[in-house]
């Protein structure tokens, strides 16, 4: 029983199975058949685009070939049109160079003739001259040789007779203007450097605020007067000259010492010798300080650098010094002032004249502590702070004790002689001198036709450039004149002042 129900079992199973089988196959067979067709839709819809696409590119294509071979075919129309013109003006000129040289052809043949007839007409000349050659050899007895030594001889000695005569006019001339010429130098450096002068004085006098402060001032038994005159040097003199003290003393720096200490006393009030000694100790330094800015005002003043220190100190010492009448440092300043200007009309060399010329009397700021002329002082003085030999020449040759070795130290001697003999007009200052360039050439620029000017030779110069398209070779001279007289009517000025107006056309071209 149980065999025959596992039988069943397996024929049912088979059954089954066959069964399942055959619907899995119907299934499948009814789905590759959906998908075939499915297959097929899908290749018919792209083969339809792909005509499409194929179409629409296919029409673009044909399109695009024609607009290009639409513009080809314009280039080429356009370039056919400028070869057909360029031909045309080539003809043209070649027709015009024909002509040209047919023009030149012609005046060749002319030429030619013309040269023809120049020669024969010069053979013919050249005989006559030959025959007028012979004849005057017959009516002179002379040959040519003959007659041209002679004639040379004739001239020779005419030559010579007026070029004796010419050169000693031209000596003559020569020192006039050179007279002249010296005058007007000194003149203009005279008129343009100022002199200030004080009188020479070996005392100076202190005001006091009352005759009761003279007896201060001694102190018990002379011991305050004594005190001042052991520590300053100088001697007080006190007589009967109402609310006054003198100072006495050889040395002027001493004696400045002196009196502002004094004064510092007076206002002070308290005077004994310890206030005395502080008080000259102040003054000292006070003057000391005043010395020193003083040298450097003149230095910076008269455009001289590069002094040792101790010079400056010694020309600022000069502010106390006094000679025949004149402040020593004026005069120094005023002389080198006068120096640099004569250096610049002769075109010698300025600044050397300008040291120089502040250094000339160095010599008298220690004439007082040492054995000496000032002359001798300076020169070792000047050696000692290494001064080159040129301004030591200079200096040494003012007063003519030492021979001048160069025309700067003739010019120190000369300088110094004028500014001690007279007190002179005021010199002009640097912003003035400045000012004068700068307003005379914007008074060039601004006349029409000027392109840029430039002044020059210490302003007594102008060199002006004309515009070459506006002013020609013959309207330059207007120019200058023009100028002339804008300048004489709207600037002041010493002396005269040389315009000279220039015209230049260049040419630029390159080679390649």
């Amino acid at each position: 029983m149980n065999g025959i129900v596992i039988i069943v079992g397996i024929v049912a199973l088979a059954i089954g199975l066959l069964i399942g089988y055959i619907i899995r196959k119907s299934v499948a067979e009814k789905a590759i058949g959906s998908a075939e067709q499915f297959a097929k839709n899908l290749i018919l819809d792209a083969e339809n685009k792909s005509e499409t696409i194929k179409k629409e590119i296919t029409l673009e294509a044909k399109e695009e070939a024609h607009r290009v071979r639409s513009e080809a075919e314009r280039e080429a129309r356009e370039r056919r049109a400028e070869i057909q013109r360029s031909e045309k003006r080539l003809i043209q000129k070649e027709e015009t160079i024909d002509r040209k040289l047919e023009n030149i052809e012609r005046k060749e043949e002319s030429i030619s003739k013309k040269e023809q007839a120049i020669i024969e007409k010069n053979k013919e000349i050249d005989g006559f001259i030959e025959k007028q050659i012979r004849e005057l050899e017959r009516i002179s007895g002379y040959s040519v040789e003959e007659a041209k030594a002679l004639l040379l001889s004739n001239c020779e000695k005419e030559v010579r007779h007026e070029a004796s005569v010419m050169i000693k006019e031209i000596e003559s001339k020569a020192k006039e203007e050179a007279d002249k010429k010296a005058k007007e130098i000194i003149t203009g450096a005279i008129q343009r450097c100022a002199a200030d002068h004080v009188a020479e004085s070996t005392v100076s006098v202190v005001p006091l605020p009352n005759d009761e402060m003279k007896g201060r001032i001694i102190g018990r038994e002379g011991r305050n007067i004594r005190s001042i005159e052991t520590m300053t040097g100088v001697e007080l003199i006190i007589d009967d000259t109402p609310e006054a003290v003198i100072l006495s003393g050889f040395d002027p720096v001493r004696r400045e010492i002196a009196r502002v200490a004094l004064e510092k006393l007076i206002v002070d009030g308290r005077i004994h010798p310890a206030r005395i000694e502080e008080m000259v100790e102040k003054a000292e330094k006070e003057v000391n300080t005043i010395i020193k800015e003083e040298g450097e005002q003149a230095t910076f003043e008269v455009g001289i650098h590069n002094l040792h220190p101790e010079l400056i100190k010694m020309i600022g010492r000069l502010k106390y010094r006094t000679s025949y009448g004149q402040n020593v440092l004026k005069h120094s300043v005023e002389v080198a002032h006068l120096a640099g200007l004569m250096a610049g009309e002769l075109g010698l060399d300025i600044k050397l004249a300008k040291r120089a010329g502040l250094l000339h009397d160095i010599g008298k700021a220690l004439d007082h502590e040492v054995e000496g002329t000032h002359v001798d002082i300076g020169i070792d003085v000047l050696r000692k702070y290494k001064e080159s030999e040129a301004v030591i020449d200079a200096m040494a040759a003012h007063h003519g004790d030492y021979e001048a070795k160069n025309a700067e130290a003739v010019l120190v001697a000369a300088a110094d002689a004028l500014s001690a003999a007279r007190p002179g007009a005021r010199r002009e200052t640097l912003e003035t001198y400045i000012k004068r360039l700068q307003k005379l050439e914007e008074l060039a620029n601004t006349t029409p036709g000027v392109d840029k000017s430039f002044a020059i030779q210490a302003g007594r110069e102008i060199r002006v450039i004309a515009k070459p398209e506006v002013v020609n070779d013959e309207e330059i001279i207007f120019l200058a004149r023009e100028l002339s007289k804008k300048i004489e009517s709207e600037l002041e000025y010493p002396g005269q002042i040389k315009i000279n107006v220039i015209r230049e056309t260049r040419a630029v071209e390159y080679a390649k």
